[in-house]
């Protein structure tokens, strides 16, 4: 079982948006990786960006960098 740990979701309006940040991330090293929202959260595309808590800032400036459209930022133990 994999161990819960304290991280940074940054969620999407539209599943294009949640691409685009999974291509932007790969081509600038941002941290994370794409996977279902939490059920703790309701999100309008049911897809997020996961990445660790330590790295808020950077997966925030990596989303305005991108000109993405994002709906919320949170921090959950998941």
């Amino acid at each position: 079982m994999r161990r819960k740990e304290l991280r940074v979701i940054l969620t999407f309006p539209s599943t294009t948006d949640a691409m685009a940040m999974e291509s932007y991330a790969m081509e600038h090293g941002v941290p994370g990786r794409l996977i279902p929202v939490p059920t703790a959260i309701s999100a309008g595309c049911g897809m997020c960006w996961s990445a660790p808590v330590i790295a808020k800032v950077q997966v925030e400036a990596a989303a305005e960098a991108a000109a993405l459209r994002t709906e919320g930022i949170y921090e959950l133990v998941i």
